[in-house]
């Protein structure tokens, strides 16, 4: 376990420090090449991660191309502003609407995707109706927070549901229909928790009048009007598709390159400027960091954390779920949900007690907010304020993340 434990950690830190501009995937690659070469791992165990990667891969990278198309038509801004205004100026009720929206985008775009396109979006809008700093913390903690906490419903919310969906061969209904009133409740506890927390920062009356009228954000009115029924014909294709057993990233992948083709039919994007900004270094840091992971496999950590899954059965089913989703949630916070969720979905596969997959899920994706290193989405929400001029530090971040992210988790696995 040290060698092998020694790779990881080093990998890790320079995920997140990324010197020099260092890219994640670049830096996930050079780990995994560290790892055959120190025998932590051979060649069997590339080809057997890649077996369990790629579609989860090619799907978030589909979600993003989609998610990119649809903001340059102007859907998200009209959206936001469009939540925003049903508030009718009310302050509290925009922190709830706006909540709302992002537990939808999460859902249908990915937690990456409500990161990296929603979260611009909202800090230039709270700008234009002049809030004040404490309000506009409120509103953009909140809102990183219900990205990852609403990720839960659909196989494509969240790159770690794609991963396990795989590993254990869940079909698309199934995983929504045990994941529904987890993740209702996982919705509803982080707005009132989250309501809670800021109560005090949210303003009482919001001048909406100073917002622009939604229509006008819409760059394209043909491929905006077009959008819905493509969106709605993208999820009835992943439901069919479940049916047939047919790969989720050819839907997702196959999809945002139809949606591409049409919206540069229309001459709403640039399809190469967008195919070129798509996060490709996502493709290699799933790759990479999971051979790296695998060497922690090699070296008997999912075999420690199966035994200790074992010893909590006895207690009762109810126990063991719920300690199964904490235990996720620790090793994410801690090591990033994308190695736990590996970890973890292998471990699991040992006890033979596969329903624990959903709490693992649970766990992945609400346990990071505990830390700004706990997950993908998060280091991406930080990258993407500090270029915006918004610094946000561990130990401000933290305060917050701890004090919500426990009692959400608990409420979302009783839901489970």
């Amino acid at each position: 376990m040290i060698l092998p434990g020694i790779i990881f950690i080093i990998t890790l830190v320079f995920v997140i420090w990324q010197p020099k501009g260092l890219q994640i995937g670049t830096t996930a690659v050079i780990g995994a090449i560290v790892a055959l070469l120190a025998g932590v791992v051979d060649f069997n165990d590339v080809e057997v991660v890649i077996s369990i990667v790629w579609d989860a891969t090619l799907a978030f990278i589909g979600i993003i191309i989609l998610s990119m198309v649809l903001d340059e038509i102007g859907f998200f801004e009209w959206s936001a502003i469009k939540m925003a205004k049903l508030s009718r100026g009310n302050g509290r009720w925009m922190f709830v609407n706006i909540l709302l929206l992002g537990a939808v985008v999460a859902a249908f775009f990915a937690n990456d995707g409500a990161a990296l396109i929603l979260t611009p979006i909202l800090l230039a809008k709270m700008k234009y109706l002049k809030m004040d700093k404490l309000a506009i913390f409120a509103f953009l903690m909140a809102g990183g927070f219900i990205g990852d906490s609403a990720s839960n419903p659909f196989v494509i919310s969240n790159l770690t549901n794609i991963v396990t969906a795989d590993y254990f061969h869940i079909g698309f209904f199934e995983y929504f229909k045990n994941m529904f009133l987890p993740n209702l409740l996982s919705i509803v506890a982080s707005i009132g928790i989250l309501f809670l927390y800021f109560r005090k920062s949210i303003p009482l009356h919001v001048d909406i009048n100073l917002l622009p009228e939604a229509s006008s954000v819409i760059k394209n009115q043909v491929m905006f009007k077009l959008s819905w029924y493509f969106l709605a014909l993208l999820m009835v294709g992943y439901f069919v598709g479940d049916i047939y057993n047919i790969p989720v990233s050819l839907f997702a992948l196959g999809g945002a390159l139809i949606f591409l083709a049409i919206a540069s039919h229309f001459k709403a994007v640039k399809p190469m400027t967008t195919i070129k900004t798509a996060p490709w270094q996502v493709v290699w840091f799933s790759i990479g960091l999971y051979v790296v992971v695998y060497g922690l496999k090699n070296g008997g950590l999912t075999d420690d954390i199966s035994e200790l899954l074992l010893s909590i059965k006895p207690m009762g089913e109810h126990i063991y779920i719920i300690a199964t989703g904490f235990i996720s949630a620790l090793l994410s916070a801690v090591m990033n949900n994308m190695p736990t969720i590996m970890v973890m979905d292998i471990a699991i596969d040992k006890t033979g007690d596969t329903f624990l997959a959903y709490a693992n899920i649970l766990g992945s994706n609400l346990g990071p907010k505990m830390t700004p290193i706990g997950s993908l989405a998060t280091l991406l929400w930080l990258h993407v304020l500090a270029k915006k001029g918004v610094h946000i530090g561990w130990g401000e971040y933290m305060r917050v993340g701890v004090v919500i992210t426990l009692p959400v988790l608990f409420i979302a696995l009783l839901g489970l």
